[in-house]
């Protein structure tokens, strides 16, 4: 090739990155939240080219999600899985979804020898039936779940494609399903031409793809609340990210809480591991370890995870010990910082020393059930002293790129003060947790201002405030003492808030 020739190929070349460039700089990463998705929440984020991609996106994500549920829901009694469920002996032709997950179901109940099975549900339902009565199982309740558990509880035929249903056991699709239809979703938007990449993530569990490398907080299962520093965060690309663990849903009989998560085999909760992250190529696979690695042992679940291709993981154990896989490292996003949003200007001069340490406000609030799928909504938390002084903005829920519906937050945006707390703030990284009930979220305040420093003891306001597109405007309002005595109070609901409450207490209790 000639000097001419080389030129114009390197010019080509040139002009090629150059027009690459320019085409992701017009990109831009829109933020969807909706709540009543799978049974709990979901967050959908596309790097597109404009507004009118990402919403075809979104609307192929939904249609996806929609399309798997109707077929692998057991909560839903017309979906295909739940009609299959209720025959007995008779070999029927199946949807293909349907039958790959029956199909893992059978794979993985063998890889994690039993820990692993649709039917713990029949182990469940016995501790929630306990529970209702506030006592324990008995020992021969739990006997005969486990007995159920045992038996096999469906038959599939390759050749025909049909699966045959066996045992009289109740079955659920959990564990890794959720997982499965996240990555098929995640799948189905970025189909859509124009977008370069995707997150969706439903109840903590997520999927990434296309050009993007998303940093993703894991849970401290000892301090779980959604504003509170995460344990660690990973740099992920093109994977999945699924969280199981004991610490947001279970079990309260007589004092004492106990694990959603039940092993099948022994039919007593877990709860030697408090919390199981893995990240993994495939996201059923993803869901399938994390679960398991709730029950299984340490070493169980390192043995199995070497067998699995790409698959790495962070255990939480009980004690609050950390065990990693060999890998785990590579990921850990450094240098390590805090994803929660941070206030930009400082703007209060509080007293050192006033608060005390050992003290800290909850606060829990449920977003009103809607009817279906619904849209995230605006949500503001913040306290202000006696003067009307904000001094903490603890939470501010808005949609990336949509700033400027935050004035439908009338009293938190009424001033500079506020709303540069929020605008031109980064787009935050995603979270992975234990699945959550939809609409429950957690917050705490330790009594800093927005510049880190403690507020004087005494008396302060708490405002909850939520904005919903094409629904109402709602506002909550508290008096607190903040003087060292532990105080719960409980908020009266309202059309977009099903509840709230503020419990002031000693750290820990």
């Amino acid at each position: 090739m000639n000097r001419k020739s080389l030129w114009i190929v390197a010019v080509a070349v040139l002009a090629v990155s150059a027009a690459a460039a320019v085409v992701w700089q017009r990109n831009q990463v829109y933020v969807r939240g909706y709540e009543n998705v799978l049974g709990t929440s979901m967050e959908l984020k596309v790097l597109a080219s404009s507004d009118a991609v990402s919403k075809r996106a979104e609307a192929a994500v939904l249609a996806e999600i929609d399309r798997d549920a109707k077929i692998l829901s057991g909560y839903d009694p017309q979906s295909e899985f739940s009609q299959w469920f209720r025959t007995r002996n008779e070999a029927r032709t199946v949807s293909p979804k349907l039958f790959d997950v029956l199909n893992r179901f059978d794979l993985w109940r063998t890889r994690t020898n039993g820990a692993l099975d649709a039917s713990a549900e029949s182990v469940s339902r016995v501790w929630k039936t306990a529970a209702t009565a506030k006592r324990l199982p008995t020992d021969a309740e739990i006997a005969g779940a486990v007995s159920l558990v045992r038996e096999q509880h469906w038959q599939l035929d390759y050749a025909s494609h049909t699966a045959t249903h066996l045992s009289s056991a109740p079955l659920v699709l959990n564990s890794f399903t959720k997982s499965y239809i996240v990555d098929r979703a995640a799948s189905a938007g970025m189909a859509i031409p124009g977008v370069r990449g995707i997150i969706v993530n439903i109840g903590g569990d997520l999927v990434t793809r296309g050009q993007w490398t998303e940093t993703v907080a894991i849970t401290d299962p000892l301090a779980n609340a959604d504003n509170a520093r995460p344990l660690t965060s990973i740099n992920v690309a093109n994977r999945a990210v699924a969280t199981s663990g004991v610490y947001r849903r279970g079990f309260d009989i007589n004092g004492t809480h106990y694990s959603h998560i039940v092993d099948p085999r022994t039919g007593r909760p877990t709860g030697h591991v408090l919390s199981a992250t893995v990240t993994a190529p495939d996201a059923a696979d993803a869901g399938a370890l994390a679960t398991a690695f709730c029950v299984m042992t340490p070493e169980q679940s390192e043995a199995l995870a070497a067998t699995v291709p790409g698959a790495e993981f962070m255990l939480v154990l009980a004690d609050g010990s950390r065990i990693e896989s060999h890998n785990w490292r590579a990921l850990v996003k450094t240098p390590a910082r805090s994803l929660m949003p941070s206030p930009v200007a400082t703007l209060y001069a509080a007293e050192q020393g006033a608060w005390k340490s050992d003290m800290e406000l909850t606060i829990s609030l449920e977003i009103a059930t809607q009817a279906g799928r619904a849209n995230k909504p605006y949500l503001a938390v913040w306290v202000e002293d006696k003067d009307r002084f904000p001094v903490r903005t603890i939470a501010v829920w808005y949609m990336a790129r949509e700033s400027k519906y935050l004035a439908d937050l009338k009293a938190w945006y009424r001033g500079d003060r506020l709303r540069n707390l929020a605008e031109g703030s980064e787009i935050l990284g995603s979270i992975s947790s234990a699945t959550r009930g939809p609409g429950k979220y957690t917050l705490t305040w330790d009594g800093k201002d927005n510049a880190g420093k403690p507020v004087k003891a005494g008396t302060y306001t708490v405002y909850l405030e939520i904005a919903r597109e094409h629904g109402t405007y709602q506002i909550l309002k508290q008096d607190m003492d903040f003087s060292g005595t532990a105080k719960k109070v409980d908020l009266p609901g309202n059309v977009e808030m099903a509840g709230a409450s503020l419990d002031y207490h000693r750290v820990g209790k």
